[in-house]
């Protein structure tokens, strides 16, 4: 009988199938600007951005995306594209996943450009066989090297400067000079009691991606579906088209390795 049930069960999803009326499937586009993203949950999987795939017509996927900040040997990341099933539930399911992209960027920062075409494995995408199941493509990435430990230095400022818990006498702050026309000396009259100028030492300004070793990966520019005919090479394990960064295909797609689940 449950043969049965699911033999009705798949003729009903072929008769409900969408029929191609276009060259091409969209699926929600977000995004496109690089993002710093740290090593997450102990640096399992993470999804940067998720396609809501439901009612798919093809079986076939093609997305773009950005990098930045990866160094070779210092900060490497792994992506793949992988496919999820939604119930309803607070956690998803994988259903398949691509080989895993090795991107190791070049010596000299490089914006990096990243095309991925992949089979993606949804045997009924189209089914819905309750009325809260939804399926998803979702670019995932996680640290291959790093993140580097980067210790701020410091740098020396020559400027005005008061102690915080004393006032500036005057009206024009710190920089007001009496008798000091248009500042062509650095002498402070003795009406500048709190004020001082020299050399100062203050913390090293640095960006967060430099601080913490953070590499960027932006979201899915584009998502989209598209027949055979379109993108004959996409395959199980994917092919991926790469300018900016060093790159070379990693471990085959293995859906067992850790993921961040919700």
């Amino acid at each position: 009988m449950n043969e049965i049930a699911e033999l009705k069960r798949r003729m009903t999803a072929i008769e409900r199938a969408p029929e191609p009326t276009t060259q091409f499937d969209r699926y929600p586009a977000v995004e496109w600007a690089a993002q710093g993203r740290p090593a997450v949950g102990g640096n399992v999987w993470s999804s940067v951005s998720i396609a809501n795939a439901t009612g798919l017509a093809f079986d076939r996927v093609e997305c773009k995306f950005i990098t930045d900040f990866l160094t070779p040997g210092k900060r490497e990341a792994e992506v793949r594209l992988a496919t999820f099933r939604h119930t309803g539930k607070a956690e998803r399911e994988i259903v398949s996943a691509s080989a895993v992209l090795n991107l190791t960027g070049l010596a000299n920062r490089t914006v990096g450009v990243v095309v991925m075409r992949w089979v993606h494995g949804i045997p009924y995408g189209w089914d819905y066989a309750d009325d809260t199941t939804i399926y998803t493509i979702e670019l995932q990435h996680r640290y291959k090297t790093g993140p580097e430990n980067y210790t701020p230095g410091t740098v020396d400022v020559f400027t005005f400067f008061k102690p915080t818990n004393k006032s500036a006498p005057g009206t024009g702050g710190p920089l007001e000079m009496p008798n000091n026309t248009n500042y062509e000396t650095m002498v402070l009259p003795k009406s500048r009691p709190n004020v001082g100028a020299g050399w100062i030492t203050i913390p090293e300004l640095v960006s967060e991606n430099t601080r913490y070793g953070a590499y960027s990966i932006s979201p899915m520019h584009y998502c989209v579906g598209l027949p055979q005919s379109r993108i004959p090479e996409a395959n199980e394990n994917g092919w991926a088209w790469i300018k900016g960064s060093g790159a070379q295909w990693g471990r085959d797609p293995d859906i067992t390795e850790p993921y961040f689940g919700v």
